[in-house]
């Protein structure tokens, strides 16, 4: 599969939003620019596309539910009568050659569930299934029918639902990290939070001719990002590890480190939070069963700057290598100086508000010009050279 372009109109601040993603896809702007608002709008397609749109379908996405009218764009110079919410995504299959565009209108009724106004499927320009409320053919408008349709005709399209089914926006927090409290968003095999995240590490700890392994790296190369550890292993907790007053998971994440004698172990809920992000991160790249098209809001959360431009690297290498789409968001200025933006996989968007508040995406493509005046993206991006930040007087 590759994703070509995705399309919003009438989604909050999103009134008319399209760009072209690469595999890794990062999102820059001011606080309450419309970065967050991305994710949802991808979330918002993946429940549209493969289930149905209702509070239930949205939470396991991890999109923050609101009342009816705050899911439509309000603006002032907006028209009154407020339209469908438009969402629109075009891919090619993994064998190349046709085009496909899923395009659909839905608006949020009274009740829990979403209303599909329209769902239309096109190969190569050409339209090849829709259904709309005034069809010949009655159907349930709370439902999309695009997977459930049953004509053979379509199932080289709906390959698409393989990998965009288990779209989330992962927002991971500390206490979920450590295993002292539950993730309310559990999925396989992380939850959106960092729920289970010893049991994803614990099948990506491997032991091949006498070398140590954290998926595809050494785990050496692991080490570098976290200095201070010697060693990563998973198990059982025990009295002399953890508190008996802390709750805990069956599994945990045991750290030792090269400052401390070797009988020294503890465990995730003593570790350093930036360790779990790093292990958070990597175990979404790398484990097999982890969504294959996924968004992460601030990336850099918990990471201290070199820590995030090194994170950046290496994530970005693990996303590509394993073929995954992920959608970022970051305020960290030295996360961009750990981009190859050279590599068309990889992309940086800025979102900012135009005059009338709507959102606007641009992908920043860097000249040789800019380049050669030698300074980080970083710099540029905090200097305004890029777009994206905040304009304070």
């Amino acid at each position: 599969m590759k994703l070509r372009r995705i399309s919003c109109k009438n989604f909050k601040c999103l009134y008319d939003m399209s760009f072209e993603p690469g595999k890794v896809n990062v999102f820059v702007g001011a606080n309450g620019a419309g970065k967050t608002t991305v994710l949802e709008a991808i979330g918002l397609l993946s429940a549209a596309m493969t289930d149905r749109v209702d509070s239930a379908s949205l939470q396991r996405r991890g999109i923050r539910l609101s009342v009816p009218s705050l899911y439509k764009s309000n603006f002032k110079n907006s028209p009154k009568q407020q339209p469908a919410i438009s969402l629109s995504l075009e891919w090619e299959n993994a064998d190349g050659g046709d085009i496909f565009q899923y395009d659909v209108q839905l608006t949020p009724a009274g009740g829990d569930y979403w209303k599909y106004l329209a769902e239309t499927l096109k190969v190569n320009d050409e339209t090849k299934w829709e259904r709309t409320n005034i069809s010949p053919r009655p159907t349930n408008n709370h439902i999309g029918f695009f997977l459930i349709d049953g004509d053979e005709g379509l199932k080289e399209s709906r390959k698409i639902a393989q990998d965009f089914s288990a779209y989330g926006i992962f927002q991971p927090n500390t206490m979920t990290l450590r295993g002292t409290i539950p993730d309310p968003n559990q999925i396989a095999p992380i939850g959106l939070n960092g729920g289970r995240l010893a049991e994803a590490i614990d099948t990506l700890i491997q032991k091949k001719d006498g070398d140590c392994f954290f998926g595809d790296l050494y785990m050496e190369d692991v080490f570098e990002m976290i200095d201070w550890v010697s060693d990563i292993t998973v198990g059982k907790p025990k009295k002399k590890t953890i508190n008996a007053n802390i709750p805990t998971t069956r599994q945990v994440i045991q750290f030792a480190d090269r400052y401390m004698r070797d009988s020294v172990q503890f465990t995730a809920y003593d570790a350093s939070e930036g360790a779990l992000y790093v292990l958070f991160m990597l175990a979404l790249a790398m484990h097999l069963q982890t969504p294959t098209v996924f968004a992460v809001d601030s990336f850099d959360h918990a990471l201290n700057p070199r820590l995030a431009k090194k994170m950046i690297q290496v994530f970005c290498e693990q996303i590509i290598q394993h073929n995954k789409y992920v959608f970022l968001t970051t305020h960290n200025p030295l996360v961009l100086d750990g981009l190859d933006i050279c590599n068309d996989d990889i992309r940086l968007f800025t979102v900012d508000r135009d005059s009338d508040g709507c959102a606007q995406i641009q992908r920043i493509l860097v000249s040789k010009e800019l380049l050669s005046e030698g300074q980080p993206l970083s710099r540029l991006w905090v200097n305004g050279r890029l777009g994206g930040v905040p304009i304070l007087l």
